[in-house]
Protein backbone atom coordinates (compact mmCIF):
# COMPACT_ATOMS: atom_id res chain seq x y z
CA UNK A 1 0.00 0.00 0.00
CA UNK A 2 1.47 3.62 -1.18
CA UNK A 3 1.35 6.47 1.10
CA UNK A 4 -0.85 7.92 -1.20
CA UNK A 5 -3.57 5.08 -0.25
CA UNK A 6 -3.66 5.12 3.38
CA UNK A 7 -4.33 7.30 6.51
CA UNK A 8 -1.51 8.24 8.06
CA UNK A 9 -2.83 10.17 10.57
CA UNK A 10 -0.12 12.89 10.78
CA UNK A 11 -1.84 15.99 12.98
CA UNK A 12 -1.05 19.41 11.41
CA UNK A 13 -1.91 22.43 13.72
CA UNK A 14 -2.69 24.35 10.81
CA UNK A 15 -5.44 21.57 9.51
CA UNK A 16 -7.16 20.84 13.12
CA UNK A 17 -9.73 21.47 15.67
CA UNK A 18 -10.85 20.56 19.04
CA UNK A 19 -14.10 19.01 19.43
CA UNK A 20 -15.06 18.90 23.71
CA UNK A 21 -18.27 16.79 23.74
CA UNK A 22 -20.69 17.50 26.56
CA UNK A 23 -18.28 17.09 29.69
CA UNK A 24 -20.84 19.50 31.82
CA UNK A 25 -21.16 19.38 35.98
CA UNK A 26 -24.28 16.95 35.98
CA UNK A 27 -22.79 14.32 34.58
CA UNK A 28 -20.47 14.65 37.38
CA UNK A 29 -21.30 11.89 39.74
CA UNK A 30 -22.33 9.18 37.16
CA UNK A 31 -19.17 9.11 34.40
CA UNK A 32 -16.57 6.14 35.22
CA UNK A 33 -13.33 8.33 35.62
CA UNK A 34 -14.64 11.39 34.98
CA UNK A 35 -12.10 13.51 36.67
CA UNK A 36 -9.38 11.71 33.96
CA UNK A 37 -11.48 12.84 31.67
CA UNK A 38 -11.89 16.73 33.06
CA UNK A 39 -8.53 16.35 33.52
CA UNK A 40 -7.45 15.42 29.74
CA UNK A 41 -10.09 18.29 28.34
CA UNK A 42 -8.66 21.30 30.61
CA UNK A 43 -4.87 20.32 29.37
CA UNK A 44 -6.34 20.04 25.75
CA UNK A 45 -7.81 23.22 25.86
CA UNK A 46 -5.03 24.66 26.98
CA UNK A 47 -3.06 23.50 24.53
CA UNK A 48 -4.90 24.05 21.30
CA UNK A 49 -4.95 27.93 22.49
CA UNK A 50 -1.34 27.83 22.67
CA UNK A 51 -1.40 26.18 19.52
CA UNK A 52 -3.63 28.07 18.14
CA UNK A 53 -5.90 25.51 17.10
CA UNK A 54 -9.68 26.56 17.04
CA UNK A 55 -11.49 25.09 19.59
CA UNK A 56 -15.51 24.11 20.07
CA UNK A 57 -17.67 23.16 22.69
CA UNK A 58 -20.91 21.56 22.94
CA UNK A 59 -22.91 21.22 25.88
CA UNK A 60 -26.22 19.16 26.01
CA UNK A 61 -29.34 20.30 26.97
CA UNK A 62 -27.49 22.97 29.86
CA UNK A 63 -30.88 24.27 30.99
CA UNK A 64 -31.01 20.88 33.04
CA UNK A 65 -27.42 19.48 32.56
CA UNK A 66 -25.48 22.65 33.42
CA UNK A 67 -22.57 24.19 32.01
CA UNK A 68 -19.17 22.59 30.81
CA UNK A 69 -17.31 21.37 34.46
CA UNK A 70 -15.29 24.54 36.24
CA UNK A 71 -12.02 22.87 35.87
CA UNK A 72 -11.46 23.76 32.05
CA UNK A 73 -11.47 27.72 31.28
CA UNK A 74 -12.70 28.03 27.98
CA UNK A 75 -10.07 31.00 25.80
CA UNK A 76 -11.71 34.06 25.03
CA UNK A 77 -13.28 32.76 21.52
CA UNK A 78 -13.91 29.11 22.20
CA UNK A 79 -17.10 28.77 20.27
CA UNK A 80 -19.73 27.08 22.72
CA UNK A 81 -22.90 25.28 21.41
CA UNK A 82 -26.12 24.15 23.22
CA UNK A 83 -27.87 21.25 21.50
CA UNK A 84 -30.17 18.64 21.93
CA UNK A 85 -29.04 15.90 19.29
CA UNK A 86 -26.32 13.82 20.85
CA UNK A 87 -24.12 14.18 18.00
CA UNK A 88 -22.25 17.76 17.76
CA UNK A 89 -22.80 18.08 14.35
CA UNK A 90 -25.61 20.35 14.33
CA UNK A 91 -26.66 22.93 12.04
CA UNK A 92 -24.45 25.81 13.97
CA UNK A 93 -21.61 23.01 14.40
CA UNK A 94 -21.63 22.37 10.42
CA UNK A 95 -21.76 26.48 9.78
CA UNK A 96 -18.60 26.70 12.00
CA UNK A 97 -17.32 23.96 10.68
CA UNK A 98 -17.71 25.33 6.60
CA UNK A 99 -16.54 28.76 8.15
CA UNK A 100 -13.23 27.10 8.71
CA UNK A 101 -12.16 25.69 5.10
CA UNK A 102 -8.48 24.68 6.37
CA UNK A 103 -10.11 22.09 9.19
CA UNK A 104 -9.53 18.61 8.16
CA UNK A 105 -8.58 16.90 11.55
CA UNK A 106 -10.79 17.04 14.47
CA UNK A 107 -9.12 15.62 17.88
CA UNK A 108 -12.26 14.42 19.70
CA UNK A 109 -13.38 13.55 23.55
CA UNK A 110 -16.00 13.88 25.66
CA UNK A 111 -18.79 11.86 27.15
CA UNK A 112 -20.52 9.46 26.91
CA UNK A 113 -18.26 7.74 24.57
CA UNK A 114 -20.72 5.01 23.34
CA UNK A 115 -23.44 7.65 22.44
CA UNK A 116 -21.89 11.86 21.75
CA UNK A 117 -19.14 10.76 21.27
CA UNK A 118 -19.72 7.73 18.83
CA UNK A 119 -22.32 9.44 16.97
CA UNK A 120 -20.21 12.69 16.41
CA UNK A 121 -16.91 10.81 15.28
CA UNK A 122 -19.74 8.89 12.60
CA UNK A 123 -20.91 12.26 11.46
CA UNK A 124 -17.58 14.12 10.92
CA UNK A 125 -16.21 10.63 9.57
CA UNK A 126 -19.12 10.79 6.98
CA UNK A 127 -18.88 14.82 6.56
CA UNK A 128 -14.67 13.76 5.07
CA UNK A 129 -13.07 14.86 8.39
CA UNK A 130 -10.31 13.24 9.55
CA UNK A 131 -11.15 11.89 13.52
CA UNK A 132 -8.66 11.49 15.97
CA UNK A 133 -10.06 9.69 19.18
CA UNK A 134 -8.48 11.33 22.10
CA UNK A 135 -9.10 7.72 24.32
CA UNK A 136 -7.99 9.42 27.77
CA UNK A 137 -10.26 12.07 27.70
CA UNK A 138 -13.29 9.75 26.45
CA UNK A 139 -15.27 7.63 29.07
CA UNK A 140 -19.03 6.63 29.63
CA UNK A 141 -21.41 5.85 32.36
CA UNK A 142 -19.49 2.38 32.21
CA UNK A 143 -16.49 1.21 31.45
CA UNK A 144 -17.58 -1.07 28.62
CA UNK A 145 -20.25 0.66 27.08
CA UNK A 146 -16.92 3.45 26.71
CA UNK A 147 -14.68 0.13 25.17
CA UNK A 148 -18.03 -0.08 22.76
CA UNK A 149 -17.89 3.10 21.72
CA UNK A 150 -14.00 3.38 21.06
CA UNK A 151 -14.41 -0.26 19.27
CA UNK A 152 -16.88 0.79 16.67
CA UNK A 153 -15.57 4.16 15.57
CA UNK A 154 -12.15 2.36 14.87
CA UNK A 155 -14.02 0.41 13.13
CA UNK A 156 -15.65 3.11 11.17
CA UNK A 157 -12.14 4.77 10.24
CA UNK A 158 -11.19 6.92 13.14
CA UNK A 159 -7.49 6.96 14.34
CA UNK A 160 -7.38 5.87 18.10
CA UNK A 161 -5.04 8.61 19.83
CA UNK A 162 -4.68 10.44 23.21
CA UNK A 163 -4.13 13.42 24.53
CA UNK A 164 0.23 13.22 25.05
CA UNK A 165 0.19 11.54 21.61
CA UNK A 166 -1.89 14.78 19.73
CA UNK A 167 -0.04 17.23 21.69
CA UNK A 168 3.68 15.97 20.55
CA UNK A 169 2.48 15.24 17.30
CA UNK A 170 1.46 18.83 16.55
CA UNK A 171 4.45 20.37 17.17
CA UNK A 172 6.63 17.98 15.62
CA UNK A 173 9.60 18.89 17.24
CA UNK A 174 11.53 19.83 20.26
CA UNK A 175 12.65 23.04 18.78
CA UNK A 176 8.96 24.21 18.24
CA UNK A 177 8.48 27.87 20.07
CA UNK A 178 6.11 26.99 22.64
CA UNK A 179 7.99 23.41 22.97
CA UNK A 180 8.25 24.39 26.98
CA UNK A 181 4.68 24.78 27.17
CA UNK A 182 3.10 21.79 25.84
CA UNK A 183 5.42 19.40 27.51
CA UNK A 184 4.41 21.40 30.90
CA UNK A 185 1.14 20.08 30.07
CA UNK A 186 1.72 16.77 29.09
CA UNK A 187 3.86 16.15 32.30
CA UNK A 188 1.02 17.82 34.04
CA UNK A 189 -1.11 14.41 32.33
CA UNK A 190 1.50 11.86 33.73
CA UNK A 191 0.89 12.59 36.92
CA UNK A 192 -3.31 11.62 36.61
CA UNK A 193 -4.72 8.39 37.06
CA UNK A 194 -5.22 6.48 33.87
CA UNK A 195 -8.75 5.62 32.60
CA UNK A 196 -8.92 1.64 32.55
CA UNK A 197 -7.73 1.05 28.74
CA UNK A 198 -9.10 -2.54 28.42
CA UNK A 199 -11.38 -2.64 24.86
CA UNK A 200 -12.55 -5.74 25.68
Amino acid sequence: MTGASRVLGRLRANSSALFVCDIQEKFRPAISGYPTVIDTARRMVQGADVLGIPILVTEQYPKALGSTVSEIVLPSGTSVFPKTMFSMCTPDVDNWLESKPNVRQVMLLGIEGHVCVLQTGLDLLDRGYEVHLLTDGVSSTRPHHRATGIQRLAQAGALISNSELALFQLMGDAKHPRFKEISALVKEGQAVEPLHMSLL
